[in-house]
């Protein structure tokens, strides 16, 4: 499950629009949208690609965004 707002966060921080995101992926926009929303889910090859993409310092920030504790 995305936490939405610390994915778009982590977008702004890099300067990152979601567009751009989802050309980096190699998807279309709504597929970005679906996965940021939780439609879809990110496959482990996309997580580690966005990993890179919006600079995340430790696995603790990605977790922060991609398995966020409810």
């Amino acid at each position: 499950m995305t936490n939405t707002i610390e994915f778009e966060i982590a977008l702004k921080r890099v300067g990152l629009t979601k567009r751009k995101g989802a050309k980096a992926l190699g998807m279309s926009n709504m597929s970005l949208y679906q996965k940021i929303n939780n439609v879809t889910e990110f496959k482990a090859s996309e997580i580690s690609k966005l990993h890179e993409l919006l600079k995340l310092k430790s696995f603790i920030e990605q977790q922060k965004i991609f398995l966020p504790i409810k």
